[in-house]
């Protein structure tokens, strides 16, 4: 009788263990909206290295940035996206994909920044549907004619680099 007592007693204390060890593990699978979401950050996060690395008015890291921003564009699954965020990728993502090879495949600055301005428009039109992680802010340059997206408010000229640094100011924040 002690021994049933005492092998009673392993059994529920093994069971107890397990179910606890079992009900602290995080959930590691991501929802489907969590996915649609880390996709499209990622572009966006590789659009701002392109954005910093031309501030920088470094065209050899920029051609590199823009390689990284490709591979983002290209990982995107369509079928994860939300309808709205599916329907303006439809629209943007061939021209989001000839402006990030447009940029990757030269070293020459003034055409990555011509470039940039319409690799700046697609990105606007995407991140405008979603709902970015932080504020984003729409700049303008008046000597560009032109805007980009920063998550900054403080504004750093990237068709300008050092030259105007300051040179825009703030259009729109989007939340």
């Amino acid at each position: 009788m002690k021994k049933s007592i005492i092998a009673l007693t392993a059994t529920i204390a093994i069971l107890f263990s397990t179910n606890n060890i079992q009900a602290s593990t995080p959930n590691s699978e991501l929802t489907t909206i969590e996915i649609a979401d880390a996709q499209l950050q990622n572009v966006y996060d590789a659009y701002f290295t392109v954005k910093d690395a031309l501030i920088k008015s470094d065209s050899k890291l920029t051609s590199a940035k823009a390689a990284a921003l490709l591979t983002a564009i290209t990982a995107v699954k369509m079928d994860k996206l939300k309808s709205n965020e599916h329907t303006v990728w439809m629209k943007v993502v061939k021209k989001l994909t000839s402006d990030a090879k447009s940029i990757s495949s030269t070293t020459d600055l003034k055409k990555q920044r011509e470039t940039f301005k319409s690799l700046s428009k697609s990105t606007y039109d995407l991140i405008k549907v979603s709902s970015p992680e932080q504020p984003i802010y729409k700049q303008y340059c008046p000597m560009a004619d032109a805007d980009w997206l920063s998550k900054e408010k403080a504004v750093k000229n990237p068709y300008y680099g050092s030259s105007m640094l300051t040179c825009g100011n703030v259009v729109e924040t989007i939340k």
